[in-house]
């Protein structure tokens, strides 16, 4: 197989083509629907997909839902609100802190950070990084708690797996929370939830079960992060959204994809992704790629081993046969 730079380099047209065939099947042959609804996150992915459903349906047949809670990013509602508005598409805000709350409690999560950080009130903000350098140097995969104070200064530590696991059951509640409410409009107005994962998140685990996983479709899962910004400049989707760094939008001292999850920089993961996925060696990806051969090296090990601890991810609920 012939590697090279614009492997992921796809026919937008073909794929809107491809991509509106489907989504019409599905929404009115299988699942007998009036239309779709999208739950909008001020993202590329949510975006593009909304724009495809536009394309496949018609505007008349697309609703989005805009779902922020009180330590959502305020420019995700912004421009959520805009490309919605550019689309023409029927749209509506509901705020879910009450859903998040009513799960997990800020009151305890907050209770909980004082314990990992003394100095930390409800007056501060946090994330959790992950070390973003992983091409020039190896690195362990632990996570660290940044809290930033009032006064602007950040105090860091590193998390154990029982800090780690809290934090994040925390931030899936937001998640899950996102997608009852997706539902409850779906099932009421008789709508298909398009999904909104793409092909990178979906073979490395970045998405959450039952939550932006747990739809009806996902006409995107097939599309490499590259190839869906690709769409989004075709489909012209707002600059405001093509320029923004994805991110999950679940704390509440941004955060973005690359920090959180990916470790490598975008315009190198989705080809080194796709080298991995295809058996491309690691000698012919570093050339092609101009990055040393240990890097992809630690690049494959990183995928293997999010890989294999997502797959249940993406499988089925096992039952006793």
């Amino acid at each position: 197989m012939s590697f090279h730079p614009d492997i992921l380099t796809i026919s937008p047209s073909h794929e809107i083509t491809k991509i509106s065939s489907f989504l019409y099947e599905e929404v009115y042959k299988h699942f007998r629907r009036k239309g779709i609804i999208v739950g909008l996150s001020g993202g590329v992915d949510s975006a593009v997909m909304a724009a495809l459903a536009v394309h496949a349906l018609g505007k008349e047949n697309v609703i989005g839902l805009i779902l922020p809670e009180k330590e959502s990013n305020p420019l995700s509602a912004q421009y959520a609100v805009k490309h919605a508005e550019k689309l023409g598409i029927q749209f509506f805000q509901q705020d879910i802190t009450a859903s998040v709350d009513a799960v997990g409690g800020y009151a305890s999560r907050d209770a909980y950070l004082k314990t990992l950080i003394p100095a930390f009130t409800p007056a501060c903000r946090y994330n959790i990084v992950l070390p973003t350098d992983f091409l020039e140097r190896d690195s362990l995969g632990i996570y660290k708690l940044q809290v930033q104070l009032p006064d602007g200064s950040i105090i860091a530590k590193r998390l154990d797996m029982e800090a780690f696991r809290f934090l994040t059951a925390f931030a899936s509640i937001k998640i899950r929370a996102r997608m009852i409410h997706l539902y409850w409009e779906a099932e009421r107005r008789n709508l298909v939830v398009a999904g909104t994962t793409n092909k990178t998140e979906m073979i490395l685990g970045d998405f959450c079960k039952y939550g932006d996983g747990g739809t009806d479709l996902e006409a995107i899962a097939h599309l490499y992060k590259n190839q869906i910004y690709q769409l989004a400049h075709h489909l012209n989707v707002i600059p405001e959204i093509i320029n923004r760094d994805p991110s999950p939008d679940t704390f509440s001292l941004p955060v973005h994809d690359q920090q959180f999850f990916f470790r490598i920089p975008f315009d190198k993961l989705d080809l080194l992704l796709y080298s991995w996925e295809h058996g491309i060696t690691a000698a012919e990806a570093a050339g092609v790629l101009g990055l040393s051969e240990d890097a992809v090296k630690r690049a494959y090990r990183d995928f293997t081993v999010k890989n294999n601890a997502t797959a249940h991810l993406r499988a089925a609920a096992k039952s006793l046969s």
